[in-house]
Formats: structure tokens, C-alpha cells, sequence
């Protein structure tokens, strides 16, 4: 009886789009020297009820480097994230994340964890205005020491370029950076699941091409328009600009948003009360446009006035108008007390009822009266007593984000977090709110901070330094002035290579002589807590369910999740101890490949396990 290794890599998701393929077109399918293949030729033909012959012309968004794009995206790696105990708060019972590392890996390794699990998504990437960096995710051609020597690579082994407006694929490398990131995120989300994402004018348009490409056009959900607060641009060549924009984008037809409260200003057209509170009325005939009878014959028939005689909709020039209602619905409203008559020259005139209490104010795409950047970034010096980041985003702007499109359990994720505003507005909207349990995920590269600037003066010697200690800060903020019992606390989590050796993933490529050499295929420097990391994402369980530590026999075992899963990393796993594991009924269970004396010994502790547990899903690494 074999025992299944883990993959330990993120999902290959070429092979998953190939094997869906074949279900629906077995003849499609063939064989290369790599494995499975697509004949596309035949696959062409197969989508098509004519004969297609060669490339024709098509409406869609092309740049050089887009197909690289799109391979970039579905190739798997073999990283892991890295548990970094000492920078996070209540690791053991939170559900908040950060993360620091290239978010287009970090990505790919949240695939099946998170898959379909994320509500929101909000991001403020780089808005390519010449100045900013943007990530270069192939350099296969270039050596690593060109890579550092000129720039393209700092400290931390990132992959950091800036981009002016006089390089030649200005546009084509901003591109070709968001596309895999977009699509990867995509699969994150939740059926009704939506993307915020903040831009200027420099790449609305080729991002919302993309995003209707990645998203289909159908679920664009509107671009949104907000004052910054601090106009830019210089000169009178061109207009100056004072606004951001917000382009929205759902998973799927089945989103919606939520009403927001009315604002004082909002409340002043209800200008009537009654016993039953303040009301504002419109007229039930149908106005503006569609307002004949031939528009909605069903809703045009009589009413009976209050004095008895009956009445039809009749337009202002005397043509044959319509209510705004069907019958049975204007009976309904007359029984809920929701129609007032008015008597003028021209007779009984019936009106429609809205009563303040309990209304919503549905989101438009101006977002006016909000705060803008100079608030956000006083906010931020309040907290640091210090100018330590120069353009985060308004708390203010995505607690909005977060109130139209998130419930209490939500998942909100953001891959480039940047200060970790978005972590701040949903702690803040977390204390406001009764019974909300909105949980985060911060992901962000550990970009160097410049040596002049006051943050590195202060300290922070890369951005993600600046995130982390800002929810931290925050979070004691809200706590001290709201006493709200939330989750306060995040889990960290670090970007690395594999915690096992290459011939873990490549054992061909050693001889016998070789292999002695990796007895226990683990790297020497890796923890528990750092091999418990990379097991959770390989199985595809959430980072942030709750990790308790037991001990069974003298070993110490990691129990995840009630009994989701239990792991066990040490050295003299034998039937004694199964017989002890097996009485929690796991559903799973992984042990180190060298925790066992022999081979004989995990065979037998896995058929013991299948008779005293047979749910538990035995595996090893």
C-alpha cells in the first residue's frame, strides 16, 4: 500500500484547463513530450460552424508581451509562505493575514486555499505615471547578477523596475504586470463577488479593456469618480487633474450592492410626517420617458378617487399616460397605507408614499463628500507622528467600498496593500458594526524605502515594516476608543523558497549516490509552524483557520480546525501512536516521509489508520 506524497507547489493551472477540455473535447486532446496537449487546430474548428482558415481580425486589447502574460499566470511554483511569529499579533487565534512577497506568486499559492472564497477585492496598484515602479515577472534571458547590478532586482530578491513614459513598452509592461495578477485574483473571488480597483486617467482605458477580457464586459459594474482633494499637472496644456477613479467589476451576473444611510442632506426632501414618521410623495402616474399607455398597457386602468368617481392616467397634454404600477401592486400599496390624494383645478391627483425609516440610499459612480488624500494622509501622520508613506488611500473611501459589498463574514482581499489602509477600514468598520467579522488579507511587496525619506529615518526600512506596525497602531486606536471585542490581531506570513530540497520535485535528476545526500528531504533551517504553512496551502485549507498545538505520545502534533487536519513532523511515527491519533477521528493527517523507521512501518500506521479512522486522508512530505 503507497502512501501519497503532497504536491507541495501551487496548482498547475494549465493541466486544470487542459483536463476540463477533455471532457468536452476528447478528440482535442493529444500527447507531447511535456504530457497532455491541446490541438488547437482542431479545437478551432470544434468552436466554430464554419471552416476557419488562418488569423482573422478580431475586437480585443493587444500589446506586446500579452501572451507571456497569460503563460506567467498559469505556470505553478514551487515557494511556500513562511510563518513570522515575532511581527504578529494573537497569531494563534486571528483570522486576519499579511503577507510579504511578490503579490503574482503569493497569488498562485492562495489558489486553492481561497478559491471562490473572497467577497472584495480592492487595489490601488501603480497608475503608471512615469514614475512608478512596476514588476518584471520574466527574465529569462537575464543573468541574476545583470538583474542587481542594474537595478532590476533589490535586496529581497524582487523583481522591481521603474517605468518612464520614454520606454518603449511604456504601456505594454504596466500591462503585462496587471494581467496575470487580475486574472489569478478573479478565481478568488466568490460567485457574487466584486473588484474595486483605483486608477487615473493614464491607464483607464487599457484597464478597463483587460478587465473586460478577464471579468466579461457584462460584469462591469461601473467606473467610479471621486474628488482627490489635491489637483495635479502643471501648465495649461492639459486639464488639471482632481480625480481618481474606482473601476468596479464583478465575478458574475449574481452581485449586488448594498444601500447605503442617508446623510442628513439626503433626509431633508422627506418633508411631511404623519403618525407613522416622515415621508416625502411622488406622482403615481409614470413620468419622463416610457409614460404612455402604449409603453405599459397593463399598468394604465382606473383608480377610484376619494369621492368616488374614477380616474385614468392622462399625460400633461392630454395623451393616454400610465401609473408606475401594476393593479395588484396599487391595491397593495392603498392597503399599507402608502397612497395620498391631493385635490387641484384639475381634480383628484393620486400620489405614492416613501417613508424615511428603513431606506437605503442605492451607491451612484460620484462619490462626493468623501474624504480625500490629504485627510488619508494626515490620518496616517497621526498614527506614525511622522510622514512615513506619501499616497495612501482615504480609510474613509474603502470602508465605503467595504459597506456596499462585503457582509459580516466577508473575505477582503488586497494585493497591493501598500500602508494597509484597506486592514485599517476593516477593523474600523469591525467595531462600528454589530456581529462583523470581516476578515483581511494584506499582501505587499517589502519595497525598500528611500534612505532620505522619514520613514527610513524613522525605522522602516521597507513598506511592509510601515503596513504591519500601522495595523498594529490602528488597531489599538479603535480598540481604546470604541472597546469593541473584535479580532485585533494578524498572522504573517513571508514569501521563501521551498521548504524542501530539489530532489523532492526532480528526483530523476539524482543518482543513487546523490540521494543518500537527502535522507530527509526537509531544508535543515525549516520550522514546524513553516512546513505546517505549506502543508495548509497544498491541501487547500484557509491560512487563517485556528492552529492549536497537542502533544500525543510525546510528539508534538498541530491541530487545525477542530479536526480538518492534524500534523505531525516528527521522528518515530508508529502504530502506537496512530492508534492514539486515530480516536480524534481526523479528516486528515500528514507526517514527514523520513518520520517513519522504514517503509514498512507507514504502510502499517496508514492501514491501521484506515481501519481505526477510515475518513483520515493520510499523506507525507
Amino acid at each position: 500500500m503507497s502512501v501519497e506524497k503532497m504536491d507541495m507547489q501551487s496548482p498547475n493551472l494549465v493541466n486544470q484547463n487542459i483536463e476540463k477540455l477533455a471532457e468536452l473535447f476528447p478528440n482535442c486532446v493529444t500527447e507531447s513530450a511535456g504530457g497532455k496537449a491541446i490541438d488547437f487546430d482542431l479545437l478551432r474548428h470544434e468552436l466554430s460552424d464554419v471552416i476557419i482558415e488562418g488569423n482573422k481580425e478580431r475586437y480585443r486589447l493587444e500589446w506586446p508581451g500579452k501572451k507571456e502574460a497569460i503563460v506567467t499566470a498559469n505556470m505553478p511554483i514551487t515557494k511556500t509562505l513562511r510563518p513570522v511569529r515575532e511581527d504578529s499579533v494573537d497569531f494563534d487565534n486571528t483570522e486576519n493575514i499579511y503577507i510579504e512577497g511578490d503579490n503574482l506568486e503569493v497569488l498562485k499559492l492562495l489558489q486553492e486555499s481561497y478559491l471562490g472564497k473572497v467577497k472584495m477585492i480592492y487595489i490601488d496598484p501603480p497608475y503608471n505615471t512615469g514614475k512608478d515602479f512596476v514588476y518584471k515577472d520574466n527574465f529569462a534571458k537575464d543573468t541574476q547578477e545583470e538583474l542587481f547590478d542594474s537595478g532590476q532586482k533589490d535586496e529581497y530578491n524582487q523583481r522591481l523596475v521603474v517605468n518612464p513614459e520614454t520606454a518603449g513598452r511604456y504601456h505594454s509592461d504596466w500591462l503585462t504586470m496587471m494581467y496575470p495578477r487580475l486574472k489569478l485574483a478573479r478565481n478568488l473571488l466568490t460567485d457574487d463577488g466584486v473588484v474595486f480597483i483605483s486608477i487615473d486617467d493614464n491607464e483607464l482605458n487599457n484597464l478597463s479593456k483587460i478587465c473586460d477580457e478577464i471579468f466579461g464586459e457584462s460584469n462591469n459594474r461601473g467606473i467610479i469618480s471621486r474628488p482627490t482633494g489635491t489637483p495635479s499637472g502643471q501648465g495649461n496644456e492639459i486639464l488639471v487633474n482632481e480625480i481618481d477613479y474606482i473601476l468596479v467589476y464583478s465575478k458574475s451576473q449574481n452581485s449586488s450592492f448594498f444601500g447605503m444611510p442617508f446623510s442628513k442632506d439626503d433626509e431633508k426632501i422627506y418633508d411631511q410626517s404623519d403618525e407613522f414618521g416622515r415621508y416625502l410623495i411622488r406622482s403615481l402616474r409614470k413620468t419622463g420617458g416610457e409614460d404612455r399607455k402604449e409603453d405599459r398597457p397593463t399598468m394604465s386602468y382606473g383608480i377610484k378617487t376619494p369621492d368616488g368617481t374614477i380616474i385614468y392616467p392622462i399625460g400633461p397634454t392630454g395623451y393616454e399616460s400610465r401609473w408606475r404600477c401594476g393593479e395588484d401592486s396599487y391595491f397593495k400599496l392603498l392597503k399599507e397605507n402608502l397612497i395620498e390624494w391631493k385635490f387641484s383645478k384639475d381634480g383628484w391627483k393620486p400620489f405614492q408614499k416613501f417613508y424615511l425609516e428603513g431606506r437605503k440610499k442605492q451607491p451612484s459612480n460620484l462619490w462626493q463628500n468623501i474624504e480625500g488624500n490629504k485627510k488619508a494622509s494626515l490620518t496616517v501622520k497621526s498614527l506614525f507622528q511622522n510622514k512615513v508613506f506619501d499616497t495612501p488611500k482615504p480609510v474613509e473611501l474603502i470602508e465605503k467600498c467595504l459597506r456596499i459589498s462585503t457582509i459580516e463574514e466577508s473575505i477582503v482581499l488586497d494585493f497591493f496593500s501598500g500602508s494597509a489602509t484597506t486592514a485599517h477600514a476593516v477593523i474600523k468598520l469591525n467595531a462600528e458594526e454589530k456581529e462583523s467579522k470581516r476578515k483581511y488579507i494584506m499582501v505587499q511587496l517589502p519595497e525598500a524605502t528611500d534612505e532620505k525619506s522619514e520613514a527610513y529615518k524613522a525605522g522602516y526600512k521597507n513598506i511592509c515594516e510601515i503596513g504591519k506596525e500601522r495595523i498594529r497602531r490602528a488597531a489599538n486606536k479603535i480598540k481604546e476608543e470604541t472597546g469593541a471585542d473584535i479580532d485585533y490581531g494578524f498572522r504573517v506570513y513571508r514569501l521563501d523558497e521551498s521548504n524542501m530540497q530539489d530532489v523532492y520535485y526532480k528526483p530523476q535528476n539524482y543518482s543513487q549516490t546523490n540521494l543518500d545526500l537527502f535522507a530527509d528531504n526537509v531544508k535543515s533551517d525549516r520550522t514546524s509552524d513553516d512546513l505546517l504553512a505549506q502543508v495548509m496551502l497544498d491541501w487547500g485549507l484557509p491560512l487563517s483557520l485556528k492552529i492549536e498545538r497537542l502533544e500525543i505520545c510525546d510528539k508534538e502534533v498541530f491541530r487545525v480546525a477542530e479536526n480538518s487536519l492534524y500534523a505531525c513532523f516528527e521522528k518515530g511515527i508508529n502504530e502506537e501512536f496512530a492508534k492514539e491519533l486515530s480516536k480524534d477521528k481526523p479528516l486528515r493527517v500528514v507526517f514527514r516521509d523520513s518520520g517513519f523507521s522504514d517503509d514498512t512501518a507507514k504502510v502499517n500506521v496508514k492501514q491501521l489508520l484506515k481501519q481505526l479512522s477510515p475518513e483520515t486522508d493520510m499523506k507525507v512530505i
